[in-house]
């Protein structure tokens, strides 16, 4: 990363030229820019590229948790490596961010949120906080990963029994609630986020739900701070006890 001129207009040439050849091959939906900036050479290299690859094509882009106003009409997605998941503004930085690309990036919109474990992978709070932000503040992806500091591949990670359940498709939009967390109505369930604060909240329903992280059936549920779940409708009961 540190040899690439992207100041150099040879350089931006060939790296369309390239994407334009990935994308010729017809294997590909698009192309991915890692090391993604909001400066002067970048936008000039976007922009070529997009004029290469034509208006169809995908163009995802690695800004970490920073918004790129200016090169976002070209952008269709942020590939979101949040390595700063440490404190409420690390959260707040990494909302906002998401916010802006839902609303902002071009359609079809691609964006996924990457999180890394402090700890372990069984930090499993971190991991449903992550799920439950992607599905409430975005019709996105996630991941839950290794830090890039360990001496093995980047991305490295566990699957979740969490990421099995079924939601459907969301009948609304997700909302951010009065007690601070985010909030969003699917098909088979509703999906709540609590990534800032130090507060628990409550999730309270008229009929029974089922809590995904733990199997529960209930009326009333706690949440602590920097977690999130999903609540299944009673339906989804055969399907828990299948992902077991």
């Amino acid at each position: 990363y540190f040899l690439l001129d992207f100041a150099n207009p040879e350089y931006r040439k060939n790296a369309a030229t390239q994407c334009r050849a990935a994308m010729d091959s017809g294997v590909f939906d698009g192309i991915m820019l890692d090391w993604w900036m909001d400066d002067d050479d970048r936008l000039k290299l976007i922009e070529e590229i997009r004029s290469a690859i034509g208006e169809d094509a995908l163009i995802l882009v690695n800004a970490n948790d920073r918004q790129t106003p200016r090169t976002a009409p070209d952008i269709n997605g942020y590939y979101m490596e949040c390595w700063r998941t440490n404190s409420d503004e690390d959260w707040e930085r990494v909302i906002e961010t998401l916010k802006f690309a839902e609303k902002t990036l071009r359609e079809p919109r691609i964006n996924c949120v990457e999180s890394w474990f402090h700890k372990s992978r069984d930090d499993l709070n971190l991991m449903r906080t992550t799920t439950t932000l992607a599905l409430t503040l975005s019709d996105g992806f996630c991941l839950f990963s290794d830090p890039n500091d360990l001496p093995v591949p980047d991305h490295l990670h566990d699957w979740y029994r969490f990421w099995d359940f079924e939601l459907g498709r969301p009948t609304e939009a997700g909302q951010q609630h009065r007690d601070g967390s985010y909030r969003r109505e699917y098909e088979n369930g509703l999906a709540v986020s609590n990534p800032t604060g130090q507060d628990t909240v409550r999730v309270q329903f008229d009929e029974p739900r089922i809590r995904a992280s733990t199997g529960e059936t209930g009326k009333e549920f706690m949440i602590p701070a920097r977690d999130g779940d999903m609540f299944l409708i009673e339906l989804r009961r055969k399907k828990w006890t299948a992902a077991e």
